[in-house]
């Protein structure tokens, strides 16, 4: 049986209450219960650590000079930890934290550019567009519809630590989601690799306040949401390529608009 090595509140097993505690946030059921999810890694616990999230921390000896008084810390082995940690692999630290994600009334009122992901299923997809979302300064992201939910831990490992940078809000309505954004003044782009704008044609103002609409990996943006765009872009495909995956249609789309809104004098952009 793993045991810890150490713990402030006396040797945890696999059979201890915290521990089957946080096993089961692997779920979303439980997850949605207890509006806590788990966050695993070096990068993600720190992160959550910098933004008072976390409630309680499992970490091998390594993270010692990690401790932080405002939390439980749990001193573990490599064995207990990987009964905790969703990843095959663990990284010697995984964090019990408190959700950080939003309603829609949570949505920063001054958003000028924002991700809206639509019945995104893949959780490794939904993590890196929030890390994308995150580098090109993004003021939100949306995840609407269908979409997995951006707590699952695959999700939060895919964004490394991005979950805690910016605001993440889910919605079940799409089109409530894009009458909202365009109410605000924000213009939507929908992309798609059969858009009839080129994403590079100088037509194509991304200055102005923007919210990209990305869709499901496998089937793309439905006719009836791509209709509730202003307009859809495609990247265009230089070489003999098929497509590109979510992810990295996301990140052009997002880098693009990023280089464009911090060219203008005139945008306040997200540092």
């Amino acid at each position: 049986m793993a045991s810890t090595e150490q713990s402030n509140e006396g040797p945890l097993t696999v059979r201890s209450g915290r521990v089957k505690h946080a096993r089961r946030l692997a779920t979303r059921a439980f997850r949605d219960k207890t509006g806590e999810f788990l966050a695993e890694g070096p990068q993600a616990v720190r992160e959550a650590l910098a933004a008072g999230a976390v409630i309680e921390v499992f970490a091998t000896s390594k993270y010692d000079d990690w401790r932080d008084d405002a939390v439980t810390w749990n001193v573990v082995d490599d064995d207990l930890l990987g009964e905790i940690a969703d990843a095959v692999t663990p990284q010697g630290i995984v964090a019990r934290c408190r959700s950080v994600v939003g309603t829609l009334d949570d949505l920063p009122a001054e958003a000028g550019f924002v991700v809206v992901c639509a019945d995104v299923r893949d959780p490794g997809n939904a993590g890196a567009v929030i890390r994308c979302a995150d580098a090109a300064g993004a003021d939100a992201v949306i995840l609407a519809g269908d979409s997995v939910d951006p707590l699952n831990p695959k999700a939060v490992r895919a964004g490394v630590g991005s979950l805690f940078h910016l605001p993440v809000v889910v919605d079940g309505d799409v089109a409530a989601v894009i009458a909202l954004l365009r109410e605000r003044g924000l213009r939507v782009l929908a992309a798609d690799g059969h858009g009839e704008l080129d994403l590079f044609d100088p037509a194509v103002d991304l200055v102005p306040p923007t919210a990209w609409l990305f869709g499901n990996e496998a089937w793309g943006l439905p006719e009836d949401v791509r209709d509730l765009a202003d307009a859809v872009v495609a990247v265009p495909i230089f070489g003999r390529a098929e497509s590109l995956n979510l992810a990295t249609a996301a990140a052009v789309c997002l880098y693009a608009t990023a280089w464009a809104r911090r060219r203008d004098p005139e945008v306040d952009v997200r540092n």
